[in-house]
């Protein structure tokens, strides 16, 4: 049934990437590391120092003096060999991801499959022209993106390649230069991946890996060099990264969590609903933030929940979906089906019944769980649970649904299944989330088109992708020239 091979050998202990050379950390604190698959030790990851923090920021400033000046066609050079890299160690990295984080390795895959086209967006970057208008006799004026300079990513465990992937290559190419800080939990997927950087021939310096928690996130968000600040978490740990760099006088955008909405309408295509809505919930064990978190299910489609409930009952851990991060997730979700049956809901579909895989009784596996007749009250219905559970509110008007999707306070994804134009038209219109699905149930927006939600699911302006991130990892300089004296003069000359 598993189908993911252990990685063949991993580092006792992580290393840092530091003026392009891997340096062990002097740090004498670290984390023990286990495979969310089986319980099996990963070795470990140090808590960096601080002179290990600020030699990191001062290689990467003194990095951007060259690589800000190289023209976009040069610096766009390592990141083609980088992405003919990523393909070539496609299984490895995939196998690697998927055991570290729980993922199924197709989900691994697909998620880097995802990075690579943050790439190819990054790559199309070279087509960036600046704006030049003669704006009166003789007087021209012209706006240029030019980088930050030194910018920071601090990236979570569920995705360990796409979520960098979605900031480094277009940072990089733009003319910064960058620094990761990947989650202590599963930071072997980008040992792998900086090594791949080193051989796609980045200078030294251009891109740097600083292990350590989030006191070595509060560290480099402080170091005077770092410019700018990209995060993907949850909402308290995005709030507080907001709140730090933007008092520091950074540029940051912080991504935080979700309790994204599905609205079934009655007249929704059963085939696309049912799949839609399972694999949303399911998928990636539900630790993704696109996940369905609450189904808004309009009176009359009592018969599409019977059929999501019975192709639940279905799933396997292991075969459909892979493992929790650790067993303080499994623990909190467990708590949280406990709780809902306490506050009066219905366990429609229990996944705490669920046995782990043959030969991997160790591990962190739940079963996919369908919580009913919830209110919007309920902490199931609030809460982020961040796993396989699906919580059904039952409600009589897609007017009463939208009025629960907008009562969060989180904005990040809402979907509706249904076969009229109008009722879609309504969801986009009313609809208080950043990205929008019809008939999908992970509406995760494809190059040129950014990923971001709204209200507190994100923190900033702008989104993290796409066309709208290039505004995010750059500023905008206006300059304005004459040359000579004109006969015909007008104000501004």
């Amino acid at each position: 049934m598993i189908q993911v091979s252990p990685p063949a050998k991993l580092q006792s202990r992580c290393q840092n990437l530091i003026a392009g050379n891997w340096q062990e950390s002097n740090g004498q604190e670290e984390r023990l590391l286990f495979s969310p698959y089986s319980g099996a030790a990963l070795g470990s990851v140090p808590i960096s120092t601080i002179s290990e923090v600020s030699l990191a920021a001062q290689a990467a400033a003194e990095a951007f003096e060259g690589w800000r000046d190289l023209p976009i066609k040069e610096r766009s050079r390592p990141l083609f060999r980088f992405r003919e890299l990523l393909l070539e160690n496609l299984e490895t990295l995939s196998n690697c991801a998927a055991w570290e984080s729980g993922k199924l390795v197709s989900e691994a895959q697909a998620g880097i499959l995802k990075g690579i086209e943050v790439i190819e967006f990054a790559l199309g970057l070279q087509n960036l022209a600046s704006e030049q208008l003669e704006v009166s006799r003789g007087v021209w004026c012209q706006s240029r993106r030019e980088p930050l300079g030194v910018v920071l990513g601090i990236t979570p465990f569920n995705f360990p390649a796409m979520v960098p992937l979605w900031m480094y290559p277009i940072a990089l190419t733009l003319g910064n230069c960058f620094i990761l800080k990947p989650s202590e939990k599963v930071p072997h997927t980008s040992q792998l991946i900086g090594e791949l950087m080193r051989r796609a021939g980045y200078p030294a310096g251009t891109f740097s890996i600083i292990n350590g928690d989030s006191k070595t996130a509060t560290a480099l968000i402080s170091q005077p060099q770092v410019e700018g600040v990209a995060f993907v978490g949850s909402t308290p740990a995005a709030r507080s990264v907001y709140t730090q760099a933007t008092a520091l006088g950074k540029r940051a955008l912080c991504l935080g969590g979700a309790k994204n909405s599905i609205i079934l309408a009655p007249d929704a295509d059963p085939a696309l609903a049912v799949r839609g809505i399972i694999d949303s919930f399911t998928g990636c064990a539900g630790q993704r933030c696109m996940a369905a978190s609450v189904l808004l299910a309009v009176k009359g489609s009592e018969h599409l929940i019977e059929a999501i409930a019975k192709a639940a009952n279905n799933l396997a851990p292991g075969r459909e979906f892979g493992a929790l991060i650790d067993s303080a997730a499994k623990q909190r979700i467990v708590a949280a089906l406990e709780d809902a049956t306490r506050e009066g809901a219905k366990i429609l579909v229990d996944g705490r019944v669920q046995s782990a895989p043959t030969g991997y009784e160790n591990g962190n596996w739940l079963g996919a769980s369908i919580i009913d007749q919830a209110s919007a009250s309920f902490s199931c219905a609030r809460d982020e649970l961040f796993g396989p559970v699906l919580t059904i509110i039952r409600v009589d008007t897609l007017s009463e649904a939208l009025q629960v999707e907008a009562a969060s306070p989180y904005g990040n994804a809402t979907s509706v299944f249904t076969k009229s134009g109008a009722v879609a038209e309504t969801v986009q219109k009313r609809a208080s989330s950043g990205m929008i699905g019809i008939n999908i149930g992970v509406p995760v927006p494809r190059e040129p088109f950014s990923f971001g939600g709204s209200k507190s699911s994100k923190f900033g302006h702008g989104d993290i992708t796409g066309s709208s991130s290039i505004e995010f990892w750059t500023k905008l300089k206006k300059i304005t020239s004459r040359w000579e004296d004109t006969s015909d003069r007008s104000w501004m000359s």
